[in-house]
């Protein structure tokens, strides 16, 4: 062997090489190769400690950053929870110390329960599900040898998937094309089981065994996608598709998705439950023995798979294709389809060297999709003057251009709203609710828009939308607490009927009011600013002239020079930081805030004068966290709370000032994310971060770069205004940063993942690093940071999985 062969990241592990499913399209068991009769049913433990090992070897020698591997079969989960875990700890083990593991499970779901979920949950195995779409649809193939359905148990599993426990390791589902089947009924009844991706696959097929094709279209596989690319647009593209997302990405220039199109290197093996080491198993479609390599991972490192001769065709981009396919006009994308679909063993035993057997399906998917997207009305992306947009790329934003972001998160959280009502708002309680919101809305808008602009507004009708047991019962208390705070805040007088939900009254913008245990309260305005609240006959009054009443909760507002800010610590929708947050703050804490606040406020206008008017005119409210009992600085901001950041007070009020502004970097930038497409949303590669240890999706290391242009001006500012030890600190801080920041910037704009619109802005949050970086700083200072950022390098690889 000579040369350093392509590195193979992908791996495909069987556990079980049998299923409990007699599906007619499997390519396992139905297809030319039928080498499942002679392997063993169960992986053995030996087999899974030296593929372990092999995998591991491989990623320590070409330096990966991440492997992904597949437990599959057959039907994976017929191996049992011991045989999973041990492959699982067995993988995590080997890699520890050298890369990051993307372990997922592939599964038809019938066996899926909690014991399996619990399982997956300890080792982080995403999941995704075989299901072919509706009842009719999926029966089509997915039955049991007795030829009963599996409909009713993959839903329950789906069902499993989708709770609050185990949402995070629902990976998506995987659908295969039948022309029987109604594209759009088959796209709609899995877009109805919200999964985070689907996965359409071609009917494998070869030029001698070809696809069934009714009809008279000379193309139904690309009219059947199209078709559902179609119905997925028109509903805006809520999931990913990876077969759409990959023509989308390689119309773009970008790499594909799947191995199925495009042109970029296999980097695929695959370890059978006897260790052979293979190739992609559709290549069982094609002939008896066709994936085989004759190679073991008992004896065989991945270095040597990886330079087979039939990898290494699959690894020769436009070259390793026909003459047909290297002269399409849409090859790029296409990529001459699945390896598997190519063959042929007539026409003189041309093998793979042909086009796939769906190329005209396949070249009508892409130029269809071309053609969508070159007539597509384009949505606006940000209704940013470019003036604005490049404010707030280069990491500042002035209140007009801020002030533009919050306009639009008002209009998405009356989308919202408008959406729970539609949905879910049906009693009489709610539906009067929404008539006086609704009045109001025509004759006080202004009150309206401060009450729905409320940042913990979207967490409610996030969670209502979500559905669930409790979905219709929290969208008609919020629909009424929602019309109450804006009839109070109209200053009208009226009355809103208002569910109470443990022993407090909600009032948005406003407060609370602690009450008795009770179902429901009677919210009175008095049109003098003034409101009363009932609860089973003891009555609250709070307003001018009367006494303060003790289970009032004001929401308290401070008014500083320049900015108003409210310290939200009554809201039970608050809880959306991933800290714990405080409890109601006695009168002096709260004081002790106030007084904080305005240092940080003051030490920003002073200090930071081109993040005061952004802030200003977006940041609305501080959600109190408990401390930490170590004293360490705390802060936080909710990707769906625009307006408000948490924050655990500060020993300063300066730190204060640099959680404030840091936070608020993200929360201008996840206003930003509504309104743009800033990178490919089915990017999947994880990337590091040079201040943490673990690796990051695209969407995090682009927050974390913006958030960290204010921490670098922080640090600025104090090298510019502290004295002695401090400054030199401050120094050494900025110093080292800034040299983050930027290498973190050069990540992003290397990912391939930014869209023209992403590539803009980041190229501009670099120019602000790199102005930076011509700051004077001192040998010494400069010394400190690399040694003291290299450090934290090591000791962040050493935790790394």
């Amino acid at each position: 062997m000579t040369g350093s062969p392509h590195p193979l990241s992908q791996f495909v592990l069987k556990m079980h090489s049998r299923c409990d499913l007699a599906c007619d399209h499997c390519y396992v068991y139905e297809h030319a190769d039928q080498s499942w009769r002679d392997r063993p049913a169960v992986v053995s433990d030996d087999v899974l400690e030296i593929t372990a090992k092999r995998i591991a070897e491989h990623a320590r020698t070409h330096r990966l950053d991440t492997v992904h591997v597949v437990l599959h079969g057959g039907e994976p989960l017929l191996a049992g929870r011991d045989k999973l875990r041990l492959a699982a700890q067995s993988l995590a083990t080997a890699l520890s110390g050298v890369c990051a593991l993307d372990l997922r499970v592939h599964t038809n779901g019938v066996t899926l329960d909690e014991q399996f979920c619990e399982l997956f949950a300890e080792f982080d195995i995403k999941v995704g599900v075989s299901l072919d779409g509706d009842r009719a649809a999926n029966d089509l193939h997915r039955r049991y040898r007795n030829g009963h359905s599996s409909h009713t148990q993959v839903l329950r599993a789906i069902d499993l998937l989708r709770g609050p426990r185990y949402r995070h390791l629902y990976a998506g589902l995987l659908c295969t094309v039948d022309l029987r089947n109604d594209p759009v009924t088959v796209y709609d009844a899995l877009a109805a089981l919200a999964p985070p991706r689907i996965d359409f696959l071609l009917p494998h097929a070869t030029w001698d065994e070809p696809p069934p094709r009714p009809g008279n279209s000379a193309t139904p596989y690309g009219d059947w996608l199209l078709r559902v690319h179609d119905r997925w647009t028109a509903a805006g593209r809520p999931m990913g598709v990876r077969v759409l997302d990959s023509v989308l990405r390689t119309l773009r220039g970008a790499s594909s998705l799947t191995e199925s199109l495009g042109l970029a290197p296999v980097e695929l093996a695959v370890i059978e439950t006897d260790g052979a080491l293979e190739q992609a198993d559709s290549l069982k479609t094609a002939y008896d023995g066709a994936p085989g390599t004759g190679m073991n991972v008992t004896a065989n490192s991945l270095d040597e798979i990886a330079v087979h001769p039939g990898i290494q065709a699959r690894q020769q981009g436009l070259e390793g294709l026909c003459e047909t396919c290297r002269g399409c006009p849409v090859v790029r994308s296409c990529g001459g389809g699945l390896y598997a679909h190519r063959y042929h063993s007539a026409d003189g035993g041309s093998g793979f060297m042909n086009p796939s057997v769906y190329c005209a399906d396949l070249k009508q998917l892409v130029t269809g999709i071309r053609d969508r997207e070159e007539q597509r009305t384009p949505m606006p992306e940000l209704h940013l003057d470019d003036g604005h947009f490049d404010e707030i790329a280069a990491g500042l934003g002035g209140t007009e251009a801020v002030a533009q972001l919050t306009r639009h998160e008002l209009t998405v959280n009356r989308e919202l709203l408008a959406a729970v009502v539609h949905e879910s708002t049906h009693s009489a309680t709610g539906a009067a609710a929404w008539e006086t919101l609704a009045a109001l809305d025509s004759e006080a808008p202004e009150s309206v828009d401060t009450v729905l602009a409320h940042p913990y507004l979207r967490p409610w009708a996030q969670r209502v939308l979500r559905g669930g047991e409790k979905a219709g019962r929290i969208a008609m208390r919020g629909v009424a607490e929602l019309a109450a705070a804006a009839l109070l805040r109209a200053g009208r007088a009226g009355t809103v009927t208002v569910p109470i939900h443990a022993g407090v009254l909600r009032l948005p913008t406003l407060g609370a009011v602690a009450v008795d245990e009770a179902t429901e309260a009677r919210v009175t305005g008095n049109g003098d600013g003034s409101f009363t609240v009932r609860v089973q006959g003891r009555k609250h009054l709070v307003g001018p002239g009367s006494a303060a009443d003790p289970a009032w909760l004001a929401l308290r507002r401070f008014e500083l020079p320049g900015w108003s800010v409210a310290l939200e610590d009554t809201d039970p929708w608050r809880d959306q930081h991933g800290y714990p947050v405080t409890g109601r703050l006695t009168a002096s804490a709260a004081e002790t805030w106030h007084q904080d606040l305005a240092g940080a406020w003051a030490w920003i206008q002073r200090e930071l004068p081109a993040y005061a008017p952004g802030l200003a005119a977006g940041l609305s409210v501080v959600t109190p966290l408990r401390e930490s009992a170590a004293g360490a600085d705390i802060s936080s901001a909710a990707r769906d709370a625009f307006g408000a950041v948490a924050i655990a007070r500060p020993g300063t009020p300066e730190t204060l000032a640099c959680l404030l502004v840091h936070e608020f970097q993200h929360v201008k930038l996840g206003a930003v994310f509504d309104r743009a497409d800033l990178y490919d949303p089915a990017c999947e590669q994880l990337f590091y971060a040079p201040w943490r240890p673990d690796p990051r999706p695209l969407e995090g290391l682009l927050q974390g770069t913006y958030a960290h242009i204010a921490v670098v001006d922080y640090w600025r500012a104090r090298h510019r205004t502290a004295h002695g030890d401090e400054a030199y600190d401050a120094e050494v801080r900025f110093a080292r940063w800034r040299e983050q920041t930027a290498e973190a910037v050069d990540t992003l704009l290397a990912s391939g993942a930014l869209t023209p619109l992403g590539e803009r802005f980041v190229t501009a949050m670099g120019d602000t690093v790199t102005a930076r970086l011509s700051d004077p700083v001192s040998p010494d200072a400069s010394t400190a940071a690399r040694e003291t950022a290299a450090d934290h390098k090591e000791r962040a690889a050493a935790r790394r999985p």
